[in-house]
Parts: structure tokens; C-alpha cells; sequence
């Protein structure tokens, strides 16, 4: 008995501990729904659909409030101003990245998207200088691209019309694009070299390499084999799934809206015609599809909360003092989905980037590759390709429905980091 009464009185005393830590730790933390000792704001959290449930705190808490994940406390940034106020303006303070867990055992802190400090500067650096380099901006890029619609078009040629799963096919041509810019070559879809890093970037394994000779004299070298496989990987990652679930979201939303994808056609026809490639050019004579494509991306809501962020020292923000290493969670989907700028953001409408005249429509708004010092680094190769896969699809082939376009359903089957469509299936009728 006594036994059991001390364990008790153990347990109180570390329920009690713990929630005088959260308590005396918060300081001047932006206000939020009081945690359970250990758990935090766990429960009061849909762990399938965290950004709705940030946007329900945010009604009762204001745009900046914090939750807690364990003891762990997190900033949550909700709508346009907020963001900008501190992915912008406050760029270097809030450039810090968050912990990850799932990619802290592979990347150990090394490569471009979840490293930090000198570490996250100089690969992003280099990643750009030698993108550039490779040609990221220059017509070589695009004409590496324009390649890859047309053999893209070729491959869905070869489904001949019938029911197909385009997951694969639309996976594999923006993983050709940086395969083209880092190793200067492109592969055939059925190369078993290329099925296999397919198959390592689908199942994320991770890439176990040996450091280089002299490293461990220099344990401040940037440039080691680890690093640079890392950050390899990272563009390999990012540049790949994102725009191939953009694709597959895309085509999805046309199937379910075949006057949006008759009005796109009806602009190629116009402007670019059945016979040669479409190129960037085509875009600015082009404002309904430039509106569909940018349209896409704020429907679906790639990546809702975007990656987290970490403040690099202690900030003083809207009255409220975040400490250094404190975490930010911003919800990319308070600026893409609000209202006052899309009327009627849960609508799939294109019209949300035109104007009375029928012109394209820019928004500051627009972030689905978050926003400073830590967006997206490939957004341009990203927005090309989307708009030049999609263009090249639909210049060749209509697209055919396996169900009644009013039962096509284009709810998310997943919403947590990343937002992913729903399986389906569509034939690609050649024109």
C-alpha cells in the first residue's frame, strides 16, 4: 500500500512539474489553449487536419496564439498579415527550421531543407549558385523541360486511350528534370537505374554515404560527401513529389471541371496550336490557363502548414516576446484559402486570378511555396514545369473521366504536412 501511495504521489508531483514548467516558461508567448500537463494540446488537436484545427483556434485566439506539442510550445502564424509580418519582414529572425523527427535520423542536420544556421546558408547558396550555373532561369533549363512534356505526351501515348493510374508516369517526368540538370542526362521511364532511384524516393530510403578524407579535422567543412548527397537528395525530393502531386491534383480538379479544361484547350489552340511544343513565352498570352495553374496551387493546398520554422533569437513580435529556438507552425492555408481575396476559397475558380477584363490577376496572397528566406528554392523550375506538363497534356489529348465528373470527389485522402489526392484513374484520348 504505501508503495502504491508513493507512486502516486510521483506521478502528481511530475503532472505538477510539468505544468508549472509550461507555465513559467511561457513568458510573453503569444496567448492559446491552456495544455495538459505532458500532453500539451495534443488532444485538442485533429492530428489528421491540422490546419483546420488551427484555423478554429485561430477564431478564438487571434492570429498569433501558441500551442503545445508535449512541453514543446509552438507559434502558430494564421492569415496573410501575420506571415508576411514575420516571413518578410522579420526574414533572418524567423528563418530558423524546426524540428522534423522524420527526417532528423537521415539527414542528420545536413543538405538544404532541414538544416540550419551556416550550415542551411551555405548549401542554399550553393544550391543556387550551381543551379544557375546549370542553367535554373535560361532557356537550357526549359528546353530540358519541353523534352520532357514531349516524352511525357509519348509515354501517356503509349496507354492507348484506355483506363490508367497516371501517379507513376507523372512522377517520373519532374524527377527527369533534375536528373537532367544534376547528372546532364534524362532517363528512359523503364531504365532500371532510373526505377530504382524512383523507387528510393518514393520509399525515402535513407542515403548512407562516407565522409570525404580531411573531415574529420575540420568538423566545420560545409562541403562534405554527407552534406552534398544530402542536399542532392533534398532537390531530388522536393523538386519531384511536389510537382508530380500537383500534376495528379490537377488533373483530378480538370476531370472534375471539364468546362475549365475546354476553355485551357481552347486557349492552346489559340495561342500555341497542335503542332509545335508550348514554351514560357505563351504564358503571358495565356491568362485563363496561367489562372488554372495558379488556381490549382491554392485549391489544393500542398502543404498546409508548410515546414516548420525556428526563430534564431529572441524576437520581439506584436507585444509578445518569442524565445530563441521556439518553433513556428505558419498556416500557408489561412493566406491561400482567405476569403477577402478568393471569395469563396473552398471553390475550384479560376477566376480568382482574373480580372473583369479576362486578365491575368497577380496576389501577393499567392504562397504555396511559403514565403523569405526560406521559400521554395526551385519555385521557378516548379511553376515552369507545372505549366508546361499541363499545357503539353491537354494540347494532345482530352481527357476522359472513368465516372460522372459530378461523383469525381477531390477531398484529400491525407491532410497533415502534405495534402494528397485521392486514387483515381482517367483515359488520355488522343486529339
Amino acid at each position: 500500500m504505501d508503495l502504491a501511495v508513493a507512486l502516486v504521489l510521483c506521478l502528481c508531483s511530475l503532472l505538477l512539474l510539468s505544468l508549472w514548467k509550461q507555465r513559467s516558461g511561457r513568458g510573453k508567448l503569444p496567448p492559446g489553449p491552456t495544455p495538459l500537463p505532458i500532453l500539451g494540446n495534443i488532444l485538442q488537436l485533429d492530428v489528421k487536419n491540422i490546419s483546420k484545427s488551427l484555423t478554429n483556434l485561430s477564431k478564438v485566439y487571434g492570429p498569433v496564439f501558441t500551442v503545445y506539442f508535449g512541453v514543446k510550445p509552438v507559434v502558430v502564424l494564421h492569415g496573410y498579415e501575420a506571415v508576411k509580418e514575420a516571413l518578410i519582414d522579420l526574414g533572418e529572425e524567423f528563418s530558423g527550421r524546426g524540428r522534423f523527427p522524420l527526417a532528423e535520423r537521415s539527414n542528420k542536420g545536413n543538405g538544404i531543407v532541414f538544416s540550419n544556421g551556416k550550415t542551411w546558408k551555405e548549401m542554399r547558396r550553393f544550391s543556387l549558385m550551381t543551379l544557375r550555373n546549370f542553367g535554373m532561369g535560361k532557356r537550357s533549363i526549359e528546353d530540358r523541360t519541353q523534352e520532357e512534356a514531349r516524352c511525357l505526351v509519348e509515354e501517356l501515348r503509349k496507354t492507348n486511350g484506355l483506363p490508367c493510374d497516371p501517379t507513376f508516369i507523372l512522377g517520373c517526368a519532374p524527377c527527369n528534370v533534375i536528373c537532367s540538370i544534376i547528372f546532364q542526362n534524362r532517363f528512359d521511364y523503364k531504365d532500371p537505374i532510373f526505377l530504382d532511384l524512383m523507387e528510393k524516393l518514393n520509399e525515402n530510403v535513407r542515403i548512407v554515404s562516407s565522409p570525404w578524407v580531411q573531415e574529420k579535422q575540420n568538423q566545420q567543412l560545409e562541403y562534405t560527401f554527407e552534406n552534398l548527397t544530402t542536399t542532392v537528395f533534398d532537390l531530388f525530393g522536393a523538386g519531384t513529389e511536389t510537382t508530380s502531386t500537383t500534376l495528379r491534383y490537377g488533373l483530378l480538379l480538370l476531370l472534375k471541371h471539364p468546362e475549365v479544361t475546354a476553355k485551357v484547350q481552347e486557349e492552346i489552340d489559340h495561342v500555341i496550336g497542335r503542332h509545335r511544343s508550348p514554351c514560357m513565352q505563351d504564358r503571358s498570352h495565356m491568362p485563363y490557363t496561367d489562372a488554372v495553374v495558379h488556381e490549382i496551387q491554392r485549391y489544393i493546398d500542398l502543404i498546409p502548414s508548410s515546414l516548420p520554422h525556428m526563430v534564431t533569437r529572441d524576437v520581439e513580435f506584436r507585444n509578445y516576446i518569442i524565445p530563441k529556438g521556439t518553433e513556428v507552425l505558419v498556416s500557408l492555408t489561412s493566406v491561400l484559402y482567405d476569403d477577402k481575396v478568393f471569395p469563396n476559397p473552398g471553390v475550384f475558380d479560376p477566376g480568382h486570378f482574373l480580372d473583369e477584363s479576362g486578365n491575368f490577376k497577380k496576389s501577393d496572397y499567392f504562397m504555396p511555396f511559403s514565403a523569405g528566406k526560406r521559400i521554395c528554392a526551385g519555385e521557378s523550375l516548379a511553376r515552369m514545369e507545372v505549366f508546361l506538363f499541363l499545357t503539353a497534356i491537354l494540347q494532345k489529348f482530352t481527357l476522359k473521366s472513368v465516372v460522372d465528373p459530378k461523383d469525381i470527389d477531390t477531398t484529400p485522402i491525407a491532410n497533415g504536412f502534405v495534402s494528397v489526392p485521392p486514387p483515381y484513374k482517367l483515359c488520355f484520348i488522343p486529339l
